[in-house]
């Protein structure tokens, strides 16, 4: 399509007037301007759209009649969508598509809904969860507007706006026998069956906590779902290293765990919304945040102690 909705407004503005002078006053434009716009659509349709008369007077020939209605209906279209759009960037409404990282998701999501639906009416959200590699490649595909996430290698053109520090926990059954001890040094766990969260990114993040002790970790399993570690982990396999702590204390089958805060100075996670590098946010994003802001105060996460 090598014309442009301007060009379309020449030509209604000149079928309306039935003149070149008429449509050069009506949208004040110099009457070269609306002649050259009429035979471009002329040439990119291959059809004569006015019959031309001395004087300049102009009259519509079937075709031009047909193609004035389509225009004129178009740029209706285009008004109301720009208008849309303006709506978008500055009222909180229609949807927002977010993401959360797949272990943060059952924490986060309930709350933050709930909250923002009870103070946008108009507006609602749709969250999807994933794993960081697949939360980067959706944001920048444009199908989320912004991912709840930790610092794992983000990119270059993704900005994180930080929300809150969470420093690595270990996590034991409630019958082990640190159970009992608010902190631990990672040492003290070193020759136990350590249960790795096996996903991309936080596995990695996770072994780097044992080298920058100088500790070689005993890898008894490796598991994709928290659930499922914080169940073994519960059954007494082996112990897990996790960033949030959840207020339930128990796996989903119902046996009790213990958190172990961990002595020595390591390495902590920043939670954090993920955004695209100089991308505009819509009043419905922007609102969405401080959302996040406000119930991670002191860094604190919704769901968790």
């Amino acid at each position: 399509m090598r014309f442009t909705l301007k060009q379309l407004e020449y030509f209604v503005a000149a079928g309306e007037a039935g003149s070149i002078t008429g449509a050069s006053e009506r949208v004040h434009i110099s009457q070269p301007s609306i002649s050259s716009a009429i035979s471009l659509v002329e040439a990119e349709f291959g059809v004569q759209l006015f019959i031309r008369h001395h004087a300049q007077g102009l009259s519509l020939t079937p075709q031009g009649q047909r193609l004035l209605r389509e225009a004129k209906l178009l740029l209706v279209q285009a008004a109301e969508l720009e208008a849309s759009a303006g709506e978008l960037s500055t009222q909180v409404g229609g949807m927002l598509p977010i993401g959360c990282l797949v272990t943060l998701y059952p924490l986060l999501v309930p709350e933050l809904i709930q909250v923002f639906r009870a103070r946008h009416r108009s507006a609602s959200v749709h969250a999807i969860a994933g794993d960081q590699a697949a939360l980067l490649g959706q944001l920048r595909r444009g199908d989320i507007a912004l991912a709840l996430t930790y610092d794992l290698d983000i990119p270059p053109d993704v900005e994180l706006l930080p929300l809150a520090k969470l420093p690595p926990t270990a996590l034991v059954a409630a019958r082990h026998r640190l159970a009992r001890r608010r902190t631990v040094d990672l040492a003290e766990l070193a020759g136990e069956p350590f249960l790795l969260l096996d996903l991309p990114m936080s596995r990695e993040y996770f072994l780097s906590l044992f080298h920058q002790a100088g500790i070689e970790p005993k890898i008894a399993g490796r598991f994709e779902h928290l659930e499922v570690l914080r169940s073994m982990v519960a059954r007494g396999e082996g112990f897990g290293l996790v960033n949030a702590r959840p207020r339930n204390r128990a796996s989903l089958d119902g046996r009790k765990l213990a958190y172990l805060g961990l002595e020595a100075t390591l390495r902590p996670l920043v939670h954090g919304a993920a955004v695209m590098r100089g991308v505009r946010r819509t009043k419905t994003a922007e609102a969405f945040l401080a959302l996040c802001r406000e119930v991670t105060q002191g860094d604190h996460l919704p769901g968790t102690v």
